[in-house]
Parts: structure tokens; C-alpha cells; sequence
């Protein structure tokens, strides 16, 4: 996609939400969750992604806190816990559509405590 065009094929079997700019958080959590199957390095992370490998560092560590990815120097893997993962997946669309409704601003506001706990 980074050259400004897809393949049609690849665009009328994409889902509408295929093609949204994703954070790099995302970006990493997606990547983890589809190779599942193997622990990665965070420099081969951020090669994959096209990413710095001092964010890929930082993001995974924030990951690691909130019990998203495991560790066991110097690989990164998803969690085990698919529970935690769905969870942290639906606070995250809630909150992006909280911002789309109330603005950034007004989020604190909202937070509950089951909020805080995934967090």
C-alpha cells in the first residue's frame, strides 16, 4: 500500500476497515497476534514493520505492563491470555469511538474502573 495503489483484487476483498491508518501499537499487536507461532526480536519487529527499533522497544515494554505480550530476553511474543487480549481489543475500540463522540478531552471523565483494571 505504501506505493499508492493496491491490486484490485486485493481492494474489492478487503473489509472497509482494511485500509485505516493504524497506530504503531496496533501495528505491533497485530503482528504479534498473526505470528503467534514464533517469539521475535524487537529489531526484527520494527524491520518487519518498517519501524525504529527503540520505539518497537518502548511499545513492547508498555505492552509487556499491561500483560499484552510476553518476554524472555531478547524475544516477544503475544500473550497466552486470549481473554486479556479481547479485552484490551474492545477498551481500545471503545475508547477510540469515546473519542470520536466526547473528544480526547472529556475521556477522563468517563473512565471506569474496569477501565483502569486493563489498563
Amino acid at each position: 500500500m505504501s506505493s499508492g495503489t493496491i491490486d484490485i483484487e486485493e481492494f474489492e476483498n478487503a473489509d472497509a476497515d482494511d485500509f485505516e491508518e493504524r497506530t504503531d501499537t496496533e501495528r505491533i499487536v497485530v503482528f504479534l497476534d498473526e505470528n503467534d507461532d514464533r517469539a521475535w526480536k524487537a529489531a526484527t519487529i520494527a524491520e518487519r514493520l518498517g519501524l525504529e527499533t527503540d520505539a518497537v522497544s518502548a511499545i513492547l515494554s508498555r505492552l509487556k505492563e499491561r500483560g499484552l505480550v510476553r518476554h524472555k530476553r531478547p524475544y516477544w511474543a503475544i500473550t497466552d491470555d486470549t481473554e486479556r487480549l479481547h479485552a484490551a481489543y474492545r477498551l481500545h475500540r471503545h475508547h477510540e469511538t469515546a473519542a470520536d463522540q466526547y473528544g480526547e478531552e472529556r475521556l477522563e471523565e468517563l473512565q471506569t474502573d474496569e477501565m483502569e483494571d486493563v489498563q
